[in-house]
């Protein structure tokens, strides 16, 4: 199974819209790259044998705009996307154990979905949890925060697999990396 090629027409439903339903892994590459060439059979082979992850190539010469949105300065460079933002990503060829694991990471739940059915589970922070049910991060980590003398530890972690899950450049992650580094240090 070969990945879609997705351009800057296509980009936003492919993997932004598609990403809210299913990881997508997005392989930007050119056909002048030796190890794109490695990797691209490798990513290939590696989404085929999983469910549940799909496989987009972006051709970094025809779509420079995606390049540049994406910050691509070297290739390959491959972005998994979940719920809209990357939430991983490599750059340069990787062994097929790598690319595994990679991939492995992707398709189950993520550590933020880990850590709020685990807080659920223990019946614990119930208006943090309710909070993330209703996709508000902002108040649940707002919320977080408020208790760090409570359990400095645990809310660090759940914070940072919030900020994980929203991706680096998300603003709220951004502004509430700001909190909790000021209010840790």
């Amino acid at each position: 199974m070969s990945g879609l090629d997705v351009t800057d027409a296509t980009f936003a439903d492919e993997v932004l819209a598609r990403s809210h339903d299913v990881p997508v892994v997005v392989d930007f590459w050119a056909s002048w790259c030796g190890p794109c060439r490695m990797l691209t059979p490798v990513l290939e082979g590696a989404v085929a044998e999983r469910e549940g992850v799909v496989l987009v190539k972006v051709d970094v010469d025809a779509n420079p705009t995606l390049a540049d949105d994406y910050g691509i300065r070297g290739i390959p460079a491959v972005k998994a996307f979940r719920r809209g933002a990357v939430v991983d990503e490599f750059v340069g060829a990787r062994s097929p154990q790598i690319v595994a694991a990679f991939l492995d990471g992707l398709a189950g739940p993520s550590e933020a979905e880990r850590v709020t059915e685990e807080l659920r589970a223990e019946g614990r922070w119930p208006d943090v949890v309710a909070a993330l049910d209703e996709n508000d991060h902002e108040r649940a980590l707002e919320l977080l925060l408020a208790r760090l003398d409570e359990d400095r530890e645990r809310v660090r972690a759940v914070m940072v697999a919030l900020f994980k899950e929203l991706g680096g450049e998300h603003p709220v992650a951004a502004n509430y990396r700001k909190k909790l580094s000021a209010a840790l240090f």
